[in-house]
């Protein structure tokens, strides 16, 4: 199964991120839409004050809703302004606590949320996440629009990779694929 994955997105071998389970805290199953950047951060505090860091829990990931409902005229995904004012900052306050920063989307033109989805966004998509510093891309499989995984999956695996930053890339592939 590896050397499929090392295949499909095209790194090399010592470059494969995720060697030993992914392990952090995501926002879904506790706030679902409900979320903000003071969330986020505090998700990032009670993960060092209780140890958790030292654990091996280093991930705080961003699940859906955190976008606004619509794109930028030129293409690229915006963080809802009020949920999430600065993106970057989010990200440089969990990176200053040692800590990784996970960010959610889906391949399809749709998140499971409803918000803007990656399908034909790609190269926008992760040059911004990369902009923003972010460590690990959850992406989901809604609103597809019955385009093969091996091209949804593919496409953003292959701009991940051109930005040139290591971003942990988890895909979900649910339903008849």
């Amino acid at each position: 199964m590896l050397k499929i994955l090392i295949t499909f997105i095209g790194a090399s071998k010592a470059a494969i991120l995720g060697q030993k389970p992914q392990m952090g805290w995501n926002s879904w199953n506790r706030f679902h839409c409900d979320i903000n950047s003071t969330i986020i951060e505090q998700a990032a505090d009670a993960v060092i004050s209780l140890g958790l860091k030292d654990l091996g829990y280093n991930y705080i990931n961003i699940d859906d809703c955190w976008q606004a409902k619509e794109r930028a005229d030129n293409g690229h995904v915006i963080p809802d302004p009020t949920k999430f004012p600065n993106m970057t900052a989010v990200g440089d306050y969990i990176h200053g606590k040692g800590l990784k920063f996970g960010i959610y989307s889906s391949a399809g033109t749709l998140t499971c949320g409803g918000y803007p989805g990656g399908l034909g966004h790609e190269v926008e998509d992760a040059n911004d996440y990369a902009s923003w510093g972010v460590d690990y891309l959850k992406y989901d499989n809604c609103y597809n629009l019955g385009v093969a995984a091996t091209k949804r999956y593919g496409d953003m695996a292959n701009a991940l990779n051109a930005t040139g930053r290591e971003i942990f890339y988890s895909i979900c592939n649910w339903g008849d694929e």
